[in-house]
């Protein structure tokens, strides 16, 4: 086994993280964003606000992408349970 197949490995397990947690960083973002700028035109200054739209936001992500995710969490580990005997040689 080669130092470039363990960099392989821990390039497909950063891209995966990435992948699965991409849908639910962009939709926190966007929400977020869209309450400060109704907090910041309304003048309302509560921090509990942006909560609550936040965790709906979420949680509707994962139940809309949730198989997808975890199809994809499953070849990722698919393909590394059939990595591992090859890394001990």
């Amino acid at each position: 086994m080669t130092q470039d197949y363990i960099i392989y490995i821990a390039k497909e397990a950063v891209y995966t993280v990435l992948l699965i947690a991409g849908p639910l960083l962009a939709g926190s973002i966007l929400i977020g964003l869209a309450v400060s700028i109704f907090q910041a035109t309304t003048q309302i200054q509560e921090q509990t606000l942006t909560f609550v739209p936040k965790l709906i936001v979420i949680l509707v992500i994962v139940v809309v992408t949730g198989p997808w995710m975890l199809n994809v969490l499953i070849d990722f580990t698919t393909n590394l349970f059939e990595v591992i005997p090859k890394l001990g040689s």
